[in-house]
């Protein structure tokens, strides 16, 4: 039997090394460790063997089925490569390439200024030795919520109007702190990253608030960090961004994920503090909550509170944007129209 098995063996080999395609490589699983395949037909005829041989032979068969198993994966990971790389290959398209239309004029759009303003933001913060982080739009509790020291019977919650699936244990994130959380899962401090990305709340829309909108993450945590570090960090991308220093007022805000917790406002720079529709007619435009990271929070994340402390901040994204750029409703920035995106065009 045991030499049964080891031809079987062979025979694998020999039908797997002509396999050249993914449903001839399933057939050959099936035929031979499929649940009629030809190595359970060899372990039938054991039922009368002795205890001695059934061992021997059991151990053999575990150890030529699982090398089987993956040869085969193995073969299918090669297989579905080659698919890859021929489909590429037959598909490619040089995207720098262009059509002609530009030099006309025609059609064309460019840069989406959130994409723009992002990118710079994610320069500035390269410079000072941020690192770049991402994360899902399908979030679960926990992220969204629990490990952000926002636990089921927070009040806080009522200020989310999330869009929950229907299995009422996903949601749609509304918050990139959800990148904070699963940050410090993934590192050891000190650290320092940031983590843009598109959120979503179910709210009225006006000039603005929209249901999906931009924001971007931030958190820095190592030994010693204070209030002074986050003021720095913050008027120094501000003046970076505007080009200008920009005046800021710092005053206290409450959010469960920091303590102590602040609001960074910055002058209008649409109506230059006067009041317009975007600053509510206050001439102050609340763009950044920020605070030191709460010791709960922390201690989610597996961070040590006794040796470890540090600041987060949560930026307006799109309301950055608007300031950059004079923008007066926010919802022309999720329109979709090349009319409004093709004005930010860099040829």
């Amino acid at each position: 039997m045991l030499e049964q098995l080891e031809n079987l063996k062979k025979e694998f080999n020999a039908e797997l090394q002509n396999a050249k395609d993914k449903t001839a490589l399933l057939n050959i699983k099936a035929q031979y460790i499929g649940k009629t395949g030809k190595m359970n037909d060899i372990l039938s005829k054991m039922k009368d063997a002795s205890i001695e041989v059934k061992k021997s032979v059991g151990a053999k068969s575990n150890e030529i089925k699982s090398e089987m198993s993956e040869k085969i994966d193995e073969k299918l990971a090669q297989i579905e490569t080659a698919e890859i790389n021929e489909n590429l290959a037959k598909n490619w398209v040089d995207i720098t390439l262009t059509d002609g239309r530009r030099d006309l004029g025609l059609n064309c759009a460019g840069y989406h200024p959130v994409s723009i303003v992002q990118r710079e933001i994610e320069d500035i913060f390269i410079s000072m030795g941020f690192e770049i982080l991402d994360g899902p739009h399908i979030e679960d509790d926990y992220h969204n919520f629990e490990a952000l020291n926002i636990p089921p019977t927070h009040p806080a919650r009522d200020m989310q109007d999330t869009f929950w699936f229907s299995d009422m244990k996903h949601l749609l994130r509304t918050h990139t702190s959800t990148i904070q959380v699963r940050g410090m899962e993934s590192h050891k401090p000190p650290f320092k990253f940031v983590g843009p990305g598109k959120v979503f709340r179910c709210e009225a829309t006006d000039a603005s608030h929209e249901i999906a909108f931009h924001q971007l993450e931030g958190m820095m945590v190592g030994e010693n960090v204070s209030v002074a570090n986050l003021i720095y960090f913050m008027k120094t991308l501000l003046s970076e961004i505007f080009r200008k220093d920009v005046e800021v007022r710092l005053r206290p805000g409450f959010f469960p994920f920091v303590e102590p917790g602040f609001e960074l406002d910055i002058r209008c720079l649409n109506c230059g503090g006067n009041g317009c529709s975007v600053c509510k007619h206050s001439g102050w435009l609340e763009l950044l909550p920020c605070g030191m990271v709460h010791p709960n929070v922390l201690k989610y994340g597996g961070i040590d509170t006794e040796k470890y402390n540090g600041f987060a901040f949560g930026l307006g994204l799109d309301r950055l944007v608007m300031m950059r750029y004079k923008i007066d409703d926010i919802r022309l920035i999720h329109s979709g129209d090349l009319r409004f995106v093709k004005q930010f065009a860099e040829f």
